[in-house]
């Protein structure tokens, strides 16, 4: 009976977190999934509470039943007597439980949401329907024991109740407030003082607090933090005019004790043809050294050496896959993945090159500080020389044109409620920014800063007052029902920049909840700008994340 509670959350929860039921109102973007973990977790607080009070309501009934002999009115006495302090402790629970819905991971929302929806059934329909209806049908059955074992329990274990039963509890209470005044955790009475340990403080080493500077080429490979990622958009001409739209990321997450988890984004937009292609693969586990370099899994790889082979099941790497790489570092990088979509191979083997342009480290520093959500590392080569073959429809491609490499990671976790508006804007005359808008669970923007490059190769930091983003359309995705921005006017006053954006094609979003459960609109854009009133062309790519059915759209 007590799985029926706990079955019943499980339904819940995929209800709510899988298919995306509630998520404006819970504050969450649907996973499409729920995560493997979710049900052993729940089984295991699950169960222990409801075998709580099942103790507490059978210990009843079985007390009343002694004592009078008569099934039907032990069932009643047992429930009416345990009423109380079951439904009290329920109710503690469910509130204590269910506030866990505020918090900002996803997993944490499910695991609150869960346990307050299984104890309140427990301690409801369970306790006060279905425990008592099932008793008062078995009857005298409920209480059936062979001879043998009976007379062994009544010998044996003897039934305390009443004043010998408290004052039994009350002396195991008092052994044990003696034994937590012990350092030891024995009873200090059969101890000499003489024996007793002095705890001494163990020395331990940790990691230098951040921030700390960013040095490259180390920093290009990976880092022992909680989240990372490698993150390329660019530009192509083909030999035959045509103009593509590319991104390629390359995610690392590392959880406590759990395997290191690897997911990969290829996406192409098909600009001319108006189409946009995307594929997504992801791994469980160390990496096999497949690309030729240094291991990716060490604390701080020197070098750029990332593979994805995609998994054929949970933990089951496709060992005869083609991996996706990510090879090179210090601004001389090599892209190789080949997807599919829509039956089709897609995909992309480019070498690109930083030249002479400087690395920008965002915020000053190359530390961004998200306050009490962590901070995150985070530079860019902000327009790198692109060139290798595109393969659409079949056919490769000659291409050639421009790239922005954004790498990040930190101590933050970039799934949950909010989300943020990237922009990445390449300008004719030699200057280069890119601007974050973050946004809280609220729609509020907590966190908003840019970087500008200038043609000299100048870094300069944007602080939130020296521009400004408007909205001025928007469009909405039919496969997902998300709303997204679809057009922007962004001032740069002391500049003397303004600068619109347009997708190139509307339909740029990826659903890639499958790797990294979340949906996100990343495109090409068609950019006209001004500098003091001359006109200027270039290049952008925009990121968008957190959107869904019923959330705002409206930049600040």
């Amino acid at each position: 009976i007590n799985a029926l509670s706990i079955l019943a959350s499980f339904g819940a929860l995929v209800w709510i977190f899988q298919d995306g039921n509630l998520s404006a109102v819970l504050g969450f973007q649907p996973l499409g999934f729920v995560e493997t973990t979710l049900p052993v977790i729940l089984f295991c607080v699950l169960f222990g509470l409801s075998m709580d009070y099942e103790v507490f309501l059978l210990s009843r009934m079985k007390e009343a039943y002694d004592r009078t002999g008569d099934n039907r009115e032990a069932v009643a006495q047992g429930l009416e007597r345990s009423g109380r302090i079951v439904t009290s402790a329920a109710l503690i629970v469910v509130v204590v439980a269910g506030s866990f819905v505020f918090a900002e991971v996803v997993l944490i929302k499910a695991v609150g949401l869960g346990v307050a929806i299984a104890v309140a059934l427990d301690a409801t329909v369970v306790r006060a329907l279905l425990v008592p209806s099932t008793m008062r049908l078995l009857g005298d059955r409920n209480w059936w024991m062979p001879a043998r074992l009976r007379r062994w329990i009544g010998t044996r274990l003897p039934v305390i109740e009443g004043a010998a039963l408290q004052a039994l509890v009350l002396s195991v209470v008092a052994a044990l407030l003696l034994a937590a005044c012990s350092p030891s955790g024995r009873l200090l009475a059969n101890e000499p003082a003489a024996q007793r340990p002095v705890p001494l403080p163990t020395p331990t080493v940790g990691r230098a607090p951040d921030p700390q500077p960013v040095v490259l080429p180390r920093d290009d490979g990976t880092h022992d933090r909680l989240t990372e990622w490698w993150y390329y958009t660019g530009h192509l001409s083909a030999d035959d005019g045509r103009s593509f739209g590319f991104e390629y990321v390359i995610f690392r997450a590392e959880r406590g004790a759990f395997p290191v988890a690897w997911a990969s984004h290829l996406a192409v937009t098909d600009e001319d043809g108006d189409r946009f292609l995307y594929d997504q693969r992801s791994e469980i586990g160390p990496q096999v050294d497949l690309s030729g370099g240094e291991s990716a899994d060490d604390d701080v790889a020197t070098s750029l050496d990332l593979a994805i082979r995609g998994e054929v099941g949970p933990g089951i790497p496709a060992t005869d896959a083609v991996p996706w790489t990510i090879t090179g570092g210090d601004g001389r990088d090599r892209l190789s993945a080949l997807g599919s979509a829509d039956g089709a191979p897609f995909g992309l083997d480019l070498g690109l090159l930083d030249g002479a342009r400087p690395v920008a480290l965002h915020d000053r520093d190359g530390y961004i500080d998200f306050g009490p959500a962590g901070g995150s590392y985070y530079y860019s080569r902000t327009k790198m020389e692109a060139a290798g073959t595109l393969t659409l429809d079949g056919q490769e491609l000659e291409v050639e044109g421009v790239a922005w490499f954004d790498h990040q990671w930190g101590d933050f976790i970039a799934v949950g409620a909010g989300g943020w508006d990237w922009f990445a804007v390449n300008l004719d005359d030699g200057t280069d920014f890119t601007l974050s808008l973050v946004r809280d669970a609220e729609g509020g923007y907590p966190l908003i800063y840019g970087t500008l490059v200038r043609p000299d190769g100048a870094v300069e930091h944007l602080p939130r007052e020296t521009f400004s983003v408007t909205v001025t359309d928007e469009w909405r995705s039919e496969t997902t029902g998300a709303t997204y921005p679809a057009g922007w006017r962004i001032e740069i006053p002391d500049e003397g920049l303004v600068v619109g954006l347009v997708p190139t094609v509307a339909a740029q979003e990826l659903d890639t909840r499958p790797t990294t459960g979340v949906v996100y609109w990343e495109g090409s854009q068609v950019v006209t700008a001004t500098r003091e009133g001359v006109p200027l062309g270039g290049q952008a790519y925009v990121e968008l994340t957190g959107y869904g059915p019923g959330s705002s759209s409206q930049a600040p």
